[in-house]
């Protein structure tokens, strides 16, 4: 029998998942986004806590304050109602050196590709990409619109450390890392920004909904934003709508 959406489902005794899909697709993330947008301008008594996905919206509760079926009830009637566009949505110009230390994979993603290295690197560059949502490790970015023909399986043995900052390519998707940590993805470049520090406020640089161009540079760039980022400067902001 085929799944019926949107569904809400109760996940234990004080949290459901809004779920509008079973599938990875711009406009149901663009949904999940604007049911977190609405919900954080006309806030729900009893909502403690949020997290959007790539298809879906976990809302934790108190149930001393509401129950999970009147909550439930209140959300579908707020996803009738719902509005969706991209007015809350940022779009940053990602600087990224690639290849070089970090950048582990790119010559061999560029043969297996058939391509030279700067025809990757350009591809790479060219494309608008869309941060689904932010998990697995404080501020790890999972991006949508990685181009089709960039779209690689990830390896078989993850490696065991792979730096902050990493720019990877995992199946259909791009990333950005944000604490050291194993992988499976391919990489091929880093970024001197940050998008995870506990002494910065917000810690987290990038949120869902976000929209983000890579920008190509040279060590000698990547060298100078490092150096103010380990000053605590910053060195990446929203651009002008």
């Amino acid at each position: 029998m085929a799944e019926m959406f949107p569904r809400i489902r109760a996940c234990g005794d004080s949290m459901l998942s809004v779920e509008l899909a079973d599938y990875i697709d711009d406009d149901v993330n663009r949904r999940i986004i604007a049911l977190f947008d609405e919900l954080n301008r006309n806030p729900i008594a009893g909502i403690e806590e949020m997290a959007p996905t790539y298809r879906s919206l976990s809302v934790i509760y108190d149930p001393a304050i509401t129950r999970g079926g009147a909550l439930a009830d209140v959300l579908q009637k707020r996803l009738q109602a719902l509005s969706v566009t991209d007015t809350s949505s940022r779009c940053f110009s990602v600087p990224v050196v690639y290849g070089a230390a970090v950048g582990i994979d790119l010559d061999a993603l560029a043969r297996m590709k058939d391509m030279t290295t700067v025809e990757l690197v350009n591809l790479h560059a060219s494309a608008e990409y869309r941060v689904y949502m932010i998990g697995f490790a404080p501020g790890f970015a999972y991006l949508g619109g990685l181009p089709d023909a960039l779209h690689t399986p990830r390896l078989a043995a993850p490696r065991q450390r792979i730096e902050a900052s990493a720019i990877g390519i995992g199946g259909k998707q791009a990333s950005i890392n944000s604490v050291p940590g194993p992988s499976g993805w391919r990489f091929i470049g880093r970024t001197p920004v940050r998008l995870f520090d506990p002494y910065r406020t917000p810690p987290f640089l990038l949120k869902a909904g976000d929209r983000i161009r890579f920008r190509p540079i040279g060590e000698a760039e990547a060298a100078r934003l490092d150096t103010m980022v380990a000053a605590g400067q910053t060195v990446l902001e929203p651009e002008a709508a």
